[in-house]
């Protein structure tokens, strides 16, 4: 008898890119190769993006880093055992703690590590090094939304809601999102939906929208201003709602009488038309929504920005509605739960503050430590990354999942600051431009590889399981961190390197905090059930919160709060040396530095290299012509892009994508001014001026 072939090995598990977490089976092995289905997944519905569809392909990448590298006397990086390099990088930190100090010891993290990661990554940090010293790549890209969100609503959940109620809406406002590029199964959603896209470039989202609001660069604040004005002037705030669900309307619309519509289309260029007709179509709708994206928020007053929008939501009684409501789209895969546990600068795990006393005794009473060995909060993302090396700035660099060569702004001044540091340590599964700088790189497990969870843009926790085993020499984040806490005299115990471990240990150090996750676990999750955090733990299972505020928001007298803000303008504005904008964003075939989708032949053909998008008017001025080469330069330094020309652009703003490397590295002419609140950097906008090159 013929025996029945062996089925294929396969999981269900979710899509390693963006927040939307769409849900894939995964099939296959090492030896046959892995394909990828989408799932039925609420939130990609049985669509993938291109990305989505191709991600195996990173799995199998020709440099792939399959052991670890420590840099020799010759200056070149060589194989090592692990041994070798986890006690070169112990030794390392031991000899600069005691002659620096712990704070001369520092840890970048990223929001693509799975929460299990991202926990044990801040306990690491501010126990095992005892460095206050740790930020992420999230406030890169989701801070201001989040400080935003906090004042606003006591609460920072993405989404409030779940993505699957977006299909209900008849006017969306997307406010510096380019869902088409960034997240195109989320279009699905919005399919019903009349869509108000504010954006400088006609993007592939403001080609199918309703009305396209066309400001220019850093001058979103003062849109919103003067749409909160017209709702006012128009009799369509929600009087009602403002007076039993908020408080501080006065003081924001006292504020925003200052934008009347004549001046707000002198400063932003959007004709007073347009903005009657944006405020009369989200009030006049019966499911209107507002939702950010970081067009609005990488700004030096990125979180007044997504305040004055989520002032304009509140005004018209959106946030809370079962009929509507403000939401922002989380960008990296784990975004929302990578800024929830503890490897932001001033934060613990639960969303809890390292600056409030019950929150520290709290998450030292599970850590088995005292509340006065936890470090203060130290420097956000780009300080972080701007001290490195200096005299008083941290002289060794722990990176996970992260490429801030390439992905900070002022990049040539970062590369000279990770290139001054003592120590310089990557854990990454392809060398990137920041491994390539590295003294030790430790290869570590991919996506397909590892069990955790993430949690998405609406707060939904998801399970990541594994398919394939690891290369033989390739080890978890977690096991990285359990091995140097050890060897810097850490007890074994405290640094479990099992996923499922770690999370229990999350759910109580989360308990009873803003995120809370005590009630989740991985049985339930494995069952099936749908949850989104706060889940407490509680007698009866509870069954999360996959919609917040309907009743009260998470302010102690349960109401949100509008702010008082004002438009300030950009850091930097135009002169005859630089006289055009430029802005930065995303392609759909690339994503963040493109470290991994610049690997993956079908998109790396798709957009092979660097580009700007120029209006024709303004490349006459310049001398460029159509895929004609261009250095695009600010005071900072400058970049090399292949010219496009687009007749819809603003004829006083360029556009370059950010996911390219070396002279095509958007981020060499970029601003590293900082917003107060949030510490997000102002990506989206820089005074340049444009030089044809030969080719």
């Amino acid at each position: 008898m013929c025996e029945e072939p062996l089925p294929e090995p396969a999981v269900d598990t979710h899509c390693p890119y963006c927040a939307l977490q769409c849900g894939t089976r995964l099939t296959g092995d090492r030896a046959a190769g892995v394909t990828v289905e989408p799932t039925g997944f609420p939130v990609n519905q049985g669509r993938l993006c291109q990305k989505g569809w191709t991600a195996p392909e990173v799995l199998t990448v020709a440099d792939r880093l399959l052991t670890p590298l420590v840099r020799g006397r010759d200056g070149r990086l060589a194989e090592a055992s692990w041994d070798t390099a986890l006690d070169t990088v112990a030794e390392g930190l031991r000899r600069i703690r005691a002659h620096h100090g712990p704070d001369a010891l520092a840890v970048f993290g990223g929001g693509g590590l799975t929460n299990e990661k991202a926990y044990l990554l801040g306990k690491f940090a501010r126990v095992a090094l005892g460095t206050g010293q740790i930020d992420y790549n999230g406030r890169f890209c989701m801070a201001s939304a989040a400080a935003a969100g906090n004042d606003a609503f006591g609460m920072d959940r993405g989404l409030p809601f779940p993505v699957t109620d977006l299909a209900r809406a008849r006017t969306v406002l997307l406010a510096g999102a380019n869902v088409v590029e960034t997240m195109p199964p989320l279009m699905q959603h919005l399919k019903r939906a009349r869509l108000i896209v504010i954006d400088p470039r006609h993007s592939a989202t403001a080609h199918r929208a309703a009305l396209h609001l066309q400001p220019a660069p850093g001058t979103d604040l003062a849109l919103g201003l003067g749409l909160l004005h017209l709702a006012i002037e128009e009799g369509l705030v929600d009087r009602a709602y403002v007076e039993r669900r908020t408080r501080g309307f006065d003081a924001a619309a006292r504020r925003a009488l200052g934008w009347w519509p004549e001046r707000v289309e002198a400063e932003t260029g959007v004709p007073v038309s347009d903005q009657r007709t944006a405020v009369r179509l989200l009030a006049e709708s019966h499911h209107s929504y507002v939702l950010t994206g970081r067009g609005v928020e990488q700004h030096r007053q990125g979180t007044a920005t997504a305040a004055a929008f989520i002032n304009l939501a509140l005004a018209l009684g959106l946030p809370g509605s079962p009929d509507g409501g403000y939401g922002c789209l989380t960008g990296q895969g784990n975004g929302q739960g990578g800024r929830e546990h503890g490897q932001k600068a001033d934060q613990l795990p639960g969303y809890r503050s390292l600056t409030d006393p019950a929150d520290r005794a709290h998450v030292a009473g599970v850590w088995g430590v005292p509340p006065d060995r936890l470090p203060e909060p130290g420097r956000t993302a780009y300080e972080l990354l701007d001290a490195l090396g200096g005299r008083t700035g941290p002289r060794a660099l722990l990176v996970l999942g992260s490429n801030p060569a390439v992905s900070a702004p002022h990049s040539a001044r970062v590369a000279e600051r990770l290139a001054s540091l003592d120590l310089l340590v990557v854990a990454d599964f392809v060398p990137s431009e920041t491994a390539r700088m590295a003294d030790v790189v430790l290869p570590v497990t991919q996506w397909a590889e590892e069990d955790g969870t993430l949690t998405s843009l609406e707060g939904r926790v998801l399970r990541r399981r594994a398919l394939l085993t690891p290369p033989p020499l390739v080890r978890s984040d977690l096991r990285i961190l359990h091995d140097l806490a050890v060897r810097l005299g850490e007890p074994a115990d405290r640094y479990p390197t099992e996923p499922r471990e770690v999370f229990e240990e999350l759910r109580a150090a989360s308990r009873g905090g803003r995120a809370d996750y005590s009630g989740i676990s991985y049985d339930r999750l494995d069952a099936g059930e749908s949850l989104h955090w706060p889940c407490p733990d509680t007698p009866a299972p509870h069954p999360g919160t996959p919609r917040l505020f309907l009743d009260r928001f998470a302010h102690p007298d349960g109401r949100a709060r509008f702010a008082d803000v004002d438009h300030l303008g950009p850091a930097e504005d135009t002169s005859d040396d630089h006289p055009v904008y430029a802005t930065t964003g995303r392609v759909v075939t690339h994503y963040q530095s493109g470290a991994q989708t610049r690997r993956v032949a079908e998109l790396s053909e798709a957009v092979p290299e660097a580009f700007v998008e120029i209006h024709p008017d303004t490349a006459a001025r310049f001398g460029l012509t159509d895929r004609s080469l261009a250095r695009i330069t600010s005071a900072r330094g400058g970049m090399t892009a292949r010219v496009r020309l687009d007749p819809t652009l603003r004829a006083d703003t360029v556009f370059v994508p950010f996911h390219f490397t070396g002279d095509g590295r958007a981020n060499l002419f970029t601003h590293p001014a900082l917003d107060p609140r949030s510490g997000m950097p102002e990506f989206k906008v820089s005074a340049v001026r444009l030089d044809p090159l030969p080719e």
